[in-house]
């Protein structure tokens, strides 16, 4: 694995190395072969999490500190836990992508390959206007297809993805790959 990096701009190196410190992993979890980035001790700590709900967020504004965005959008289950704060604190609704069958009302779906499996993802299809400017939060990108898949259901609703803004970025996965024609955010890179 490659020494850890950060997007030029959004964290410190005092900040980031805060955030490296209440990350562990977890080996060969939720299978053999794959480390889990377990964020709940970042989550523990008050300091950590207000930083990178802090960072998050300033990717939802403008050279100026403007709002750039109407709706952050939260990707199940642990970005939930990280865009929620930030549409609060920049203002925008949060609309939640779920997995299949958790939403209550009419949905539009996307599936995806994951790293260790496939899922299928759910957004409410009234959860945009056409025009709505948007941010994506997710707590690590690793393989791209999450991530994908979301900005395709918010496409598919005529909305704009404004950028994709994650906490971390597994970069030997390649997600990022996927995700060329989106502007992305990783506050740490491993």
């Amino acid at each position: 694995m490659t020494e850890p990096t950060t997007d030029d701009g959004l964290l410190e190196a005092a900040e980031r190395e805060l955030l490296l410190s209440r990350i562990r992993d977890i080996p060969d979890w939720p299978q053999p072969g794959v480390t889990f980035k377990d964020i709940t001790p970042l989550l523990l700590d008050h300091a950590a999490f207000a930083t990178v709900v802090s960072a998050l967020a300033g990717v939802g504004r403008d050279e100026g500190g403007v709002r750039r965005v109407d709706t952050v959008v939260g990707i199940e289950a642990r970005g939930f836990i990280l865009a929620a704060p930030v549409a609060h604190v920049l203002g925008a609704a949060f609309v939640p992508v779920r997995k299949a069958g958790k939403l209550p009302y009419a949905t539009r779906s996307a599936s995806f390959a994951l790293e260790y499996g496939e899922a299928t993802i759910e957004v409410h299809q009234d959860a945009f206007s056409a025009g709505d400017r948007v941010l994506v939060v997710d707590d690590v990108l690793a393989t791209g297809g999450t991530v994908e898949a979301t900005v395709g259901l918010v496409r598919q609703a005529g909305a704009e993805v404004v950028a994709v803004s994650v906490l971390m970025e597994l970069g030997f996965l390649g997600g990022r790959d996927r995700l060329r024609d989106v502007d992305l955010y990783a506050l740490l890179r491993v």
